[in-house]
């Protein structure tokens, strides 16, 4: 297990490099001119060429590549062109509202997509079943930013139960911390529970027509032990492997949600350093949320194992 563990981190490696040629090619091959950028629409020819030989993009592409490659295995992602702050400053500062974002969405995902997802293939063919399938259609049909702006005039202008916007950090409370994160929360977590719901409904139909869950009924065994012991554990890797793929889902919703909900995190930098044309900005968080996929990915395979003993991880 730990010997195919290290085998997988060290096969990340040429994935992490290959994501880490394309974010400096796409950024460096673009349209604009960072140096032009810094300065300013007025700028002379001379000072803009000042500014590109500070900066070292007068050398050739894969020196630049080089210089900055090394500095991020440094862990120096660089510093922004707009307030010439280090990037990882400007990421630590942000990570706190994403990730409790982040982990909010995900539980409430988890927590309502499982159970309505066994639910629905207990009641294969019912009422139920098209109810929750039904909630699942809408989830996925629903963009974030559409049900964020519905959620918002509902629940925060007409019954003003809950903020409008903005993010309330843990130490100012729970309680204001919890309410900052509810609807930010079930707008971006809807369509997470329809991909799982699904997935879960769809793996859990397929278990119960095994014959050692038939043996089971016939054996007399009660719904709930059938259901959550033979079946749901089961159809267990499906599940967890849509997790870890939505995650990716995810991360792209962060960026939405964060814009819309005006939270202060990792979402809302993107779009600010996308918009300002921060390019040392922009790399560092793109290669930031490739290592956390990829690390994510590696964990869900690495948890197969837990849920069915006949995986076996060999040299």
């Amino acid at each position: 297990m730990l010997a195919y563990a290290v085998r997988r981190l060290l096969a990340t490696i040429p994935v992490l490099f290959v994501v880490a040629v394309l974010i400096f090619l796409l950024l460096h091959l673009g349209p604009s001119d960072p140096a032009a950028v810094i300065a300013g629409d007025f700028a002379q020819p001379e000072h803009i060429e000042r500014i590109r030989q500070d900066l070292g993009l007068d050398r050739p592409l894969y020196v630049q590549f080089g210089t900055w490659i090394w500095d991020v295995l440094q862990g120096d992602l660089g510093s922004s062109i707009y307030n010439d702050r280090q990037v990882s400053e400007l990421i630590l500062q942000r990570v706190e509202p994403t990730l409790a974002l982040t982990l909010s969405t995900i539980s409430f995902a988890v927590l309502i997509g499982v159970p309505i997802g066994v639910l629905a293939a207990w009641k294969a063919g019912s009422f139920v079943d098209r109810a929750v399938m039904m909630v699942a259609v809408t989830g996925f049909s629903l963009p974030v930013f559409v049900l964020g702006y519905i959620l918002i005039f509902v629940f925060a202008l007409k019954l003003q139960l809950l903020p409008v916007q903005g993010y309330a950090s843990y130490r100012d409370g729970i309680v204001p911390f919890v309410r900052s994160l509810v609807l930010p929360t079930l707008s971006l977590g809807m369509i997470y529970v329809a991909l799982i719901a699904r997935m879960t409904r769809a793996s859990v139909i397929e278990v119960l027509n095994q014959d050692y869950v038939r043996t089971a009924r016939a054996k007399g065994l009660a719904t709930a032990p059938i259901l959550l012991i033979h079946a749901l554990k089961n159809a267990a890797i499906p599940i967890v492997t849509t997790i870890g793929l939505g995650v990716a889902l995810l991360i792209s919703g962060v960026v939405v949600t964060e814009t819309v909900f005006a939270l202060p995190g990792i979402g809302r930098l993107t779009v600010d350093a996308i918009v300002r044309k921060d390019y040392p900005v922009i790399q560092g968080v793109l290669l930031i949320f490739t290592v956390v996929y990829v690390l994510i990915n590696l964990a869900v395979d690495l948890s197969y194992s837990l849920f069915d003993p006949r995986i076996r991880y060999q040299n």
